[in-house]
């Protein structure tokens, strides 16, 4: 490039730069508008790194958001102290949206703090306090079942024994042909193959259920109401000024945001219901928590029948899988965030759903499409006793080395399915033998820091404890972790722990077709469970109309709530079809049952009824006949 070439490209990088500036001073008046009341009345704390931004901010609120030449400039970099200028030249409206960009950032990274935030509080304000775990450390550690991992070098000297007999056992079998689901490549990787698990069936099982008529899904929610009094749990918010509320209209309400028809149509549309009753009714019934225990109380029922046993793959052991899907958010949100490649132009979020084996969907939450899914699995695992995972699978989304930490300590065996396997860094401990370890097919890259295990133990006993005894979500804790713009050094003793079990997992994964065949299946049963979310959501299946995370978290489990009732009516039905047929038929229908999902909604009506009487039939709007 020719210097004139350059010289013409830093005056195009200054006039974009002038650009932009004299952009966000035109918008200043705008984002003031709505920020500056805000940011006057909060309460902050900062690091020690950040505090010319802090002292910055305690001038703002001090001046009661009137900015003057005299206002601190240390927090902007050379360029944006340029383009504010100083003296006469000062712009303070280009000076306040540099506060407030400065400001957010601080606060997503951890730099700065909101005592009183859900979401950005200090990573303390979410866990067990220091002094508290220090005067109850044997206490809490017996509350929450993990008296076990009191001493972190019985707990690292029993992986360490494990992890060097993994190491030998993959590559002995691979070594002497033992595991023949493995090739060695010429280029050194390895080469899994693992026997095509096909897709979950929803449909073959739809012959054994009525076949004359379509069931109503009004039909499904009163007759499980009737089983599982679900219907009890939609209570008033406040009980003092509850009115009886009569079922049909909280099934409407159900079935209005569940399957995304929407409540105002919904009341329109429905010749029993009224518009205000509806409205009302979720107003003061629906609040997300209200919704999530009428859904627990039929996964419970569920989990007393005797049919669902029959889909465990082994006996007493609960394998469950999570996944999430994207909603288009179609109007205004604070809590979706956009993506070009699921949304276009557009935003969305992300509805996460769990499943078990036996197709309980006993969990599902809402969170901003830029959100990893990891953050969330280990809530799903942490939400009821009804469901007690064993194993749970995920796809690389849902997968993080942190994640492998939490689920040991809590007793979980965690089997994601991960994209390009070959990519991933083994881990060992120093002390491992290097007899023989030339010849193996599966190296160990790095070693474990034993360390920085050893020197945040008590953190990260802390953080599980506090996790444990549901004191704090742990999609809150690691929303926090995953903000900061250095790694925080919990978080790296946290993922360094969990490398271990990840590698132990690994090589696990290459020596076990079962259990790669295994965490395909359930994969595939939460993919059905996806498809399920589409198929009721009939008025927008690809759409949520609600802006407020409150909404959607509603709406969702109402989704999952209507899913859940399909599903207990299935198997109830199913039931009652075994205790009526002769032992032959008996045998046949048993077999299907077991090789095919009880999530089968073809025989369900979730379109509703039309009504073709003479009456509606009728103009009702005076449309003039043609001549």
């Amino acid at each position: 490039m020719s210097p004139h070439d350059g010289r013409e490209a830093g005056l195009v990088g200054r006039f974009d730069c002038c650009s932009l500036y004299k952009f966000l001073e035109g918008k200043s008046r705008r984002l003031q508008n709505r920020a500056a009341g805000v940011l006057k009345t909060l309460s902050f704390q900062a690091e020690t790194h950040v505090n010319p931004l802090f002292a910055a901010l305690g001038h703002f609120q001090k001046c009661g958001g009137v900015i003057t030449k005299t206002a601190p400039v240390m927090f902007l970099d050379p360029a944006e102290r340029a383009a504010v200028g100083d003296g006469d030249a000062f712009r303070p409206s280009l000076y306040k949206v540099l506060l407030f960009q400065h400001v957010a950032q601080a606060i997503k990274s951890g730099s700065i703090n909101l005592s009183h935030s859900i979401k950005f509080r200090p990573l303390d304000g979410y866990m067990i306090g220091v002094d508290r775990w220090r005067r109850e450390r044997d206490d809490l550690l017996t509350q929450a079942g993990m008296t076990a991992f009191s001493s972190p070098t019985e707990v690292l000297k029993t992986l360490e024994a494990a992890l060097a007999d993994q190491f030998a056992k993959t590559n002995g079998n691979i070594e002497a042909g033992v595991n023949a689901h493995v090739k060695r490549m010429p280029s050194g990787h390895l080469s899994l193959k693992t026997p095509k698990q096909d897709d979950v069936d929803s449909e073959t099982l739809s012959r054994y259920f009525p076949q004359r008529r379509f069931v109503p899904l009004t039909e499904i929610l009163g007759t499980i109401d009737g089983a599982t009094g679900f219907s009890e749990s939609l209570t008033h918010l406040r009980r003092q000024y509850a009115r009886p509320v009569q079922r049909a209209v909280l099934f409407a309400g159900v079935i209005g945001m569940g399957c995304g028809i929407g409540l105002r149509k919904m009341g329109r549309i429905s010749g029993d219901i009224k518009e205000d009753a509806l409205e009302h009714a979720a107003d003061w019934h629906f609040s997300h928590e209200n919704i999530v225990a009428a859904n627990d109380r039929i996964v419970a029922v569920m989990d007393g029948l005797d049919l669902p046993e029959v889909y465990r793959r082994r006996s007493g052991q609960t394998h469950t899988a999570s996944d999430g899907q994207k909603f288009e958010v179609t109007s205004d949100s604070l809590d979706a965030n956009r993506s070009y490649k699921y949304f276009g132009k557009g935003q969305g979020v992300s509805a996460y759903t769990f499943v078990d084996s036996r197709s309980f969907l006993w969990y599902s939450t809402v969170f901003s499409a830029a959100e990893r899914e990891s953050a969330y699995v280990v809530d799903g695992l942490m939400h009821n006793d009804v469901v007690k995972s064993d194993i749970h699978s995920t796809d690389t989304h849902g997968y993080s080395e942190a994640v492998f930490g939490v689920t040991h300590f809590l007793e979980i065996a965690y089997a994601p399915r991960i994209k390009s396997l070959k990519r991933q860094t083994l881990y060992a401990f120093r002390s491992m033998s290097q007899q023989d370890r030339k010849t193996w097919a599966v190296q160990p890259q790095k070693y474990i820091d034993e360390a920085v295990v050893h020197d945040h133990w008590e953190d990260i006993l802390r953080l599980v404890v506090t996790i444990k005894l549901k004191q704090a979500t742990a999609s809150d804790i690691f929303r926090r972790l995953n903000s900061y713009s250095k790694q925080n050094t919990l978080y790296t003793a946290l993922k360094a722990f969990g490398r271990i079990i990840k590698t132990l997992f690994i090589l696990r994964y290459i020596d076990d077709v079962a259990l790669r065949m295994a965490i395909e299946a359930q994969l595939n049963q939460v993919e059905l469970a996806n498809r399920f979310t589409r198929a009721v959501a009939v008025g927008n299946p690809r759409e949520f109309a609600y802006a407020h995370q409150d909404d959607q978290q509603v709406a969702e489990a109402c989704n999952r709530l209507i899913k859940n009732a399909i599903i207990c009516w299935n198997y109830l039905y199913l039931e009652m079809r075994l205790r009526s047929s002769d032992p032959a038929q008996r045998k046949v229908l048993l077999l299907a049952i077991k090789n095919h999902s009880p999530m089968s909604w073809a025989h369900i009506n979730l379109l509703g009824e039309y009504d073709f009487s003479d009456a509606k039939l009728m103009d009702s709007h005076g449309i003039l006949p043609l001549n």
